[in-house]
């Protein structure tokens, strides 16, 4: 039986040994890279294009996280991409995307979109919208094989599978539920209420969770983030989160070493 002394010291043991296992990496929306060309104003997680931030270059897998603002009837014109893959997720408005296959897509709210670029494509995206702005996310994430036959998908996604739960979006596996990555990654959506938690457990061992707040204010494991602050964790099992105010997240599980 243990005495109360000795619980308390047990206790306190076993919060040292989290956090000092635990490793954070906390990005506040403030301090991101940004651009401004008119047509299209983008802030940069990491470092990309004319930002370039040395403590910046990639989490894990994660290389770029842009969040992306262009205007009506603008875009990006063709341009070529390898050995990377590409999640387009439109968070307001609609996305025209075309490629040198042949393919000719719109990609709207609750869609998301994956491309393996592999050994090489070429590709354009546009608003969609003559009169709207389009908001959304471009994140690029290191592959796990190199050199494949470029690959594109998307999926419409129901919204009401993510309130007050996680709604998993992007695996490494084939499924009809979610969309194939050529790499050990997960992504998840999720819409809490305010004082909603959940427990986020990583999908594969040695791989860190990169938590992007797109609304809202969320708890991790103790840190307050407020809209578009992010949080990088390493060396965990599991993560809790709560929603402290009504809040939408992403949750990106990445492998943390790369091949």
């Amino acid at each position: 039986m243990l005495t109360c002394g000795y619980y308390v010291k047990f206790v306190l043991s076993k919060q040292y040994e989290k956090e000092n296992i635990m490793k954070r990496t906390i990005h506040r929306a403030n301090t991101r890279g940004h651009a401004n060309h008119g047509w299209l104003v983008s802030s940069h997680t990491f470092s990309f294009a004319g930002y370039y931030n040395p403590e910046r270059i990639h989490f894990g897998a994660l290389r770029v996280l842009n969040d992306d603002h262009v205007a009506a009837g603008m875009g990006f014109g063709s341009h070529p991409h390898d050995n990377m893959e590409i999640i387009s997720i439109p968070l307001e408005g609609a996305l025209e995307h075309k490629d040198n296959t042949g393919r000719h897509k719109i990609i709207n709210s609750n869609d998301v979109q994956i491309m393996s670029a592999g050994r090489g494509i070429v590709h354009s995206e546009y608003n969609a919208s003559k009169t709207d702005p389009v908001k959304f996310l471009q994140i690029w994430v290191f592959p796990k094989v190199r050199d494949i036959q470029p690959r594109y998908d998307q999926k419409t996604f129901d919204p009401s599978q993510r309130e007050n739960q996680l709604q998993k979006v992007v695996a490494p596996t084939e499924s009809e539920n979610t969309l194939f990555i050529n790499q050990d990654a997960w992504f998840s959506l999720g819409k809490f209420d305010a004082g909603k938690a959940t427990n986020y457990t990583m999908q594969h061992p040695g791989n860190g969770a990169y938590i992007f707040v797109l609304n809202g204010k969320v708890e991790v494991d103790g840190e307050v983030l407020e809209a578009r602050d992010a949080i990088g964790i390493e060396d965990a099992t599991s993560i809790d989160i709560k929603a402290l105010e009504n809040a939408e997240y992403l949750v990106m599980d990445v492998p943390m070493h790369l091949n």
